[in-house]
């Protein structure tokens, strides 16, 4: 299968004072599409985007964990976004691809429905992500992106995955 790829330029994220979180997040943005919902990730963390491409599955790991791609020679890690957020799968489409990031020194490549645009959204634009309580785990929410009349939800993906996650994903033989 032939590889699609398009390399992201890195692009300096706007710094904001240190003691107010609402300018640290202020920046350019990856935004993707997950079941008609658009998310973004922090442009500094993402190395490129990628077609789909055919995943090979490793045994014993994590439902979410797709698998592993060879990509130019390393191999990484395939997270699949939806599983992971206990959202419906769906076929793959022309528009399905893998963003590759890197969280925790480790290469990674998550799997969305299509990528949408990069996007500066300035700091009077992100709200501190919603409280739904102690039953809901909401620390990898970054913060709710306001552009136009939607809303982006900004994925911290540093804490998408827990450790322990983390460390299933470095047993895949990727590290």
């Amino acid at each position: 299968m032939a590889e699609n790829v398009m390399a992201i330029e890195s692009v300096p994220r706007v710094k904001g004072a240190t003691d107010n979180r609402q300018h640290e997040r202020a920046g350019k943005y990856l935004t993707f599409f997950l079941a008609g919902e658009e998310y973004g990730l922090e442009i500094l963390k993402v190395q490129e985007i990628i077609g789909m491409m055919g995943v090979t599955p490793v045994p014993r790991t994590p439902k979410f964990i797709r698998g592993v791609i060879n990509l130019r020679g390393k191999v990484i890690p395939i997270i699949e976004l939806r599983t992971k957020f206990e959202m419906d799968t769906v076929e793959y489409t022309d528009e399905t691809c893998i963003i590759v990031v890197q969280t925790h020194g480790l290469q990674m490549g998550i799997i969305v429905d299509k990528v949408s645009e990069v996007m500066d959204i300035p700091a009077g634009d992100i709200e501190d992500s919603p409280s739904f309580g102690d039953e809901v785990r909401t620390d990898y929410i970054l913060g709710i992106g306001k552009s136009e009349d939607r809303v982006k939800i900004l994925l911290d993906i540093d804490k998408v995955l827990s450790n322990q996650e983390l460390q299933d994903l470095q047993r895949t033989g990727s590290v």
